[in-house]
């Protein structure tokens, strides 16, 4: 009922080097990866002005910065287990970790900084992944533990003047999050819920009319990251074994990515990913 597709190729960039490489147990991936022996679980990617990709590596507390010929070289490794990975405009680099909250890296050094450890006193269920709006603000998802049977994860704002708000708190799995091109939608995936939700804003920012953006079927997972393309249309990577598709607003299939690779994954998630794209217009 979709037509034919025709597979965009993903090719391998740059691998880990072997001197990071060491599989061991995690209390991370005893939660969250089946209690395997992980060499890494690499997350967070994100490209500075001088075309360097940073990633993080969760279960060991590392954040790489991989050089535009493909260079590794450790930033740090510290006590916590580093997500999402964004620079903001001003060149600060922060992460949402799952152990401490929102914290800055200085990438000189390698120091991280907390930022955000609390909310009225009470920690995080684990922070996920985070966005900022063209003025500055911080959007970010608490995930934890989430699901379907604990439907509470949540997505919070933490405004330049440093106010922390939560919009939403009934989220099972929040993960990625991105705003439309007028910044008066917040699209955040959700992962068990296998859907991308909506998050209409205010003209005071709270968020009303809260809805399903695109609901996906099957599979044992459902979206990650978020990204806005140049023409509008969101894009997701979705655990989806060796293929991918891409949606528009009608649900249709219009594109498709082999996830092959002439050699191993540098994680296990690596060998699982696909992407899609959904298109709307950016109505309330």
């Amino acid at each position: 009922m979709w037509g034919q597709t025709k597979p965009i190729p993903a090719t391998e960039w740059s691998r880990m080097p072997e001197k990071f490489r060491k599989k061991r147990k995690s209390t991370w991936a005893d939660a969250n990866a089946a209690g395997q022996e992980l060499e890494s679980f690499l997350e967070g990617p994100s490209f500075d002005r001088a075309g360097n990709l940073y990633v993080t590596d969760i279960p060991f507390g590392r954040v790489f910065r991989i050089s535009p010929a493909g260079e590794w070289t450790l930033i740090t490794e510290y006590d916590g287990w580093p997500n999402g990975l964004k620079i903001h405009k001003d060149g600060r680099i922060f992460i949402t970790d799952y152990k401490c909250g929102i914290v800055l890296l200085d990438p000189n050094d390698g120091k991280i900084t907390p930022v955000i450890a609390t909310r009225s006193s009470e920690s995080f269920k684990g922070v996920n992944d985070l966005f900022f709006a063209a003025n500055g603000d911080l959007y970010f998802t608490d995930q934890g533990q989430t699901g379907l049977h604990d439907p509470t994860g949540r997505v919070y704002r933490y405004d330049t003047a440093g106010k922390l708000t939560m919009l939403v708190g009934t989220v099972p799995s929040p993960n990625g999050l991105v705003m439309n091109k007028a910044e008066t939608v917040l699209y955040v995936g959700v992962t068990r819920d296998n859907a991308v939700w909506r998050l209409p804003l205010m003209p005071d920012g709270t968020a009303s009319k809260v809805g399903r953006f695109i609901q996906m079927t099957g599979g044992h997972s459902g979206p990650d990251g978020l990204a806005l393309d140049e023409t509008g249309g969101v894009s997701s990577p979705i655990p989806v074994r060796r293929s991918g598709i891409s949606i528009r607003l009608a649900g249709r299939r219009t594109t498709s990515m082999s996830a092959t690779t002439s050699s191993a994954p540098t994680s296990p998630s690596a060998a699982k990913t696909s992407t899609w794209s959904c298109r709307a217009p950016a109505r309330r």
